[in-house]
């Protein structure tokens, strides 16, 4: 059976092959291009053989569009399709219809989504569609590892059947790995052991070319710039159902970093590039890994619209005597394409903590053609209204990266209205996986309580964070660990009307069960050393409630009651617990429960419980959810939306 597979979905075979689409009684053979395999009759060409491709037919144009690259195949006995034409020639009356495709359940899918079927009226044309049909089953289901199907179209009824046999898969006989070049045995043996296609697993074009690509990105990734694939087989048996595997790799020689090559600047200086750069150095050894570091860095930043970091391997600066030993001085290229400086942006929103939002910010990213990143804007929520200014700079040579900012905030929450103004500075420096985080900040509060007399606290705080995150997606709760210390506090010889210590702590872990199944866990412990909580500015206190804390509760409804209002109190717990189930790729529902208080005395801590059902959304900003709650203290049902990321 001839069979053509190429991920370029171009078709290259022999001229004497190129008439005959009937199912070969004969072996085949490969012709093989570089990356491409393709296969052919083994009667009809010498293998290794090159002729020039054939146009693409439309079918392979489908399939390529939402699926990957194509093995393709003709087939039927000529026997077979003379019977056919004549029964139907004979028995079928000449009427429009079009035939339903009746197929087992493994192939059923792949055959309704790209065979286009259309209406088929008198016996000639029921003998093309055969025909067609034939030959269009072959090529999709050969992409699936099913190189010898049986299709046949026929009357029952008042249907037009187009009934499939896909016959049995054919399976991985032997793999043949060869990698030529000057790597060690150890990471020659490793490669091969990495190869994802094993000996006897069903072949799939898709897993075929992925385990080409795989092989390919792990050769690349570290000292071989220049590593290629020289040649790749699948050679088909679809009598035996049978499909051996070969595969030649060339590594080429070793490479090491150059001088680092910045282009498209105009308005910055090749200062600001090095000052994001972390990871590639001149004179170092090759790794990819380093090369997408200091690309996702640039990208990070908000003075470049498009960054590319790449290897220039055409302009070798320090050719080797010897590939075998010695190692390419190549430059790294980086081409950047600068941001305008200036953008204004406006948004709407709502949210069941703070009600409905609206917002508007300016940015600009060469504050007094410095290279400093301003951000303002005003912010009106319901319950809260913000004006802010921030200022950033470039990272320093430690890496650090420094701002100031000032605010001014009113909010009235849970019956206490709060005027805030504070001014800061702030420093965030990564130490290996940890990110630490300084402020210095002042800040005069004005509180009024509903019920209760107002007062004002004032504050000089000096406060340190460390933050530990790792997950496989930032995105995607299911799987992932996060925790987070804060240490902060005032002193009355420090301008701060009272002495005080405030610590906090955060966990969350994302556990998968399954591919559809995860359990997250959440906690909190907060607590602020101090005679009393008065003088100490709310942000040093503690209230919980809504979504992210205790659902089933308004937010920051639970703390300490002072006249008709709810005020922050010295301490903190909250705890929870939820298990989601993704019905499909997009769509997931869970069940949770949460507990936890803020009071002003740790013996008296009495959590309160919330526990319901809720949806799971993953939309391109991450999981969105959408929780029905019920707060078992207060006895009533609330609805809570929260952006559901954990880390």
């Amino acid at each position: 059976m001839p069979v053509v597979a190429t991920p370029s979905g171009q078709r290259l075979v022999p001229p004497d092959c190129q008439t005959s689409r009937r199912l070969s009684p004969f072996p085949v053979c490969p012709i093989i291009d570089a990356m491409n395999t393709f296969l052919v009759p083994r009667h009809a060409c010498r293998s290794g053989e090159m002729r020039e491709s054939r146009q693409r037919d439309p079918l392979i144009d489908r399939i390529l569009k939402a699926r990957t690259p194509l093995a393709t195949s003709a087939s039927d006995k000529p026997m077979h399709k003379l019977l056919a034409i004549a029964t139907l020639l004979l028995a079928v009356p000449a009427s429009a219809t079009v035939p339903r495709i009746v197929a087992p359940q493994e192939v059923r899918e792949l055959l309704s989504d790209f065979l286009e079927l259309g209406e088929v009226t008198d016996a000639p044309a029921r003998a093309a569609f055969e025909r067609r049909m034939q030959r269009e089953v072959a090529r999709l289901l050969a992409t699936e590892g099913y190189f010898s199907p049986v299709v046949v179209l026929h009357q029952r009824g008042e249907e037009l059947l187009l009934e499939v046999d896909p016959g049995a898969r054919s399976r991985i006989g032997s793999v043949h790995i060869e990698i030529t070049g000057p790597l060690d045995p150890e990471r020659r043996q490793a490669l091969t052991s990495a190869w994802k296609l094993k000996a006897g697993q069903p072949f799939r074009q898709a897993d075929w070319d992925e385990a080409k690509q795989s092989f390919l990105a792990d050769l690349l990734a570290v000292d071989y710039a220049a590593a290629h694939l020289q040649e790749t087989l699948a050679e088909v048996d679809p009598e035996v159902r049978r499909v051996d595997l070969r595969v030649v790799a060339v590594s080429g020689p070793r490479y090491r970093f150059g001088e680092v090559r910045i282009s498209g600047l105009q308005r910055y200086s090749p200062e600001l590039v090095e000052r994001f750069n972390r990871s590639v150095k001149p004179g170092e050894d090759y790794r990819e890994e380093r090369l997408l570091a200091l690309q996702a860095a640039l990208q990070s930043t908000p003075y470049f619209s498009s960054v590319n970091v790449s290897l220039e391997r055409s302009e070798v600066a320090d050719p080797p005597s010897s590939v075998e030993d010695e190692r390419v001085t190549a430059p790294v290229r980086v081409l950047l394409r600068e941001r305008a400086p200036y953008q204004v942006s406006l948004g709407a929103g709502y949210s069941t903590n703070t009600g409905a939002r609206v917002e508007a910010e300016y940015r600009s990213s060469d504050l007094f053609g410095r290279a400093w990143e301003l951000q303002t804007g005003l912010r009106f929520e319901q319950v809260r209204q913000t004006a802010y200014a921030d200022v950033f700079f470039p990272p320093d040579a430690a890496q650090g990266r420094d701002g100031v900012g000032t605010a001014v905030e009113h909010s009235d929450i849970e019956r206490l209205e709060i005027r805030r103004f504070a001014v800061g500075a702030t420093r965030v420096q990564r130490r290996g996986s940890i990110e630490e985080r300084l402020g210095l900040n002042w800040q005069e509060e004005e509180r009024s309580p509903q019920g209760a007399p107002s007062s004002t606290a004032r504050a000089l705080t000096a406060q340190v964070g460390w933050t530990w995150r790792r997950a496989r997606d930032l995105l995607d709760p299911a799987e992932g660990v996060s925790l987070q210390l804060q240490l902060g506090g005032g002193s009355k010889q420090l301008l701060s009307d009272q002495n005080f210590l405030r610590t906090y702590l955060r966990y969350s872990q994302g556990i998968p069960l399954s591919a559809s199944d995860a359990l997250l866990f959440r906690g909190e412990l907060g607590a602020t050393l101090a005679p009393s909580s008065q003088g100490i500015p709310q942000d040093f206190l503690f209230r919980a409630g809504g979504s992210n804390s205790v659902r089933g509760y308004a937010y920051q409804s639970l703390g300490v009651k002072e006249g008709a209002a709810i005020v922050g109190g010295r301490y903190l717990a909250t705890m929870s617990a939820e298990y989601t189930h993704w019905v499909n790729a997009t769509w997931g529902a869970a069940a949770f429960v949460d507990a936890g208080n803020a009071v002003d005395d740790r013996q008296a801590l009495d959590l309160a419980v919330g526990y319901g059902l809720g949806a799971r959304w993953k939309s391109p900003a991450g999981p969105l959810g959408i929780d029905l709650a019920y707060g078992q203290r207060e006895g009533k049902v609330r609805l809570d939306f929260s952006l559901a990321i954990p880390f």
